[in-house]
């Protein structure tokens, strides 16, 4: 079946960077756009940032300006470029594929198994 890992968290510093990848198995990439999310115990997930197979980003304001979202289709991977870290992303990230009707998005159950991106001095 669709596997997609995610990997890069771990734990920087206020200020720092953090690169994280969601590597797709047995999906044609292509044909979904790619969406990261974010989740603290306690508190609804949230969509953090999300692009589509033109490219077309789209990010959760808190995020603006300091995280990238790229996909590269030759090696099935989504990333999440993170500058700038503050505490308040300190959160479980989850990558899932979404597929696209027009401009309609339709989360699938084709998610990762999360990993942990932790902001302390």
């Amino acid at each position: 079946q669709v596997q997609l890992v995610e990997s890069g968290g771990g734990l920087v510093q206020p200020g720092g960077s953090l690169r994280l990848s969601c590597a797709a198995s047995r999906l044609i990439f292509n044909d979904f756009a790619m969406v990261w999310y974010r989740q603290v115990p306690g508190k609804q997930r949230e969509l953090v940032a999300r692009i589509n197979s033109g490219g077309t980003t789209n990010y959760v304001d808190d995020v603006k300006g300091r995280f990238t979202i790229s996909r590269d289709n030759a090696k099935k991977t989504a990333y999440l470029q993170m500058n700038t870290l503050k505490p308040e992303d300190t959160a479980v990230y989850y990558c899932n594929a979404a597929l696209e009707i027009g401009r309609f998005y339709f989360g699938t159950e084709y998610w990762g198994q999360g990993t942990q991106v932790t902001v302390s001095s």
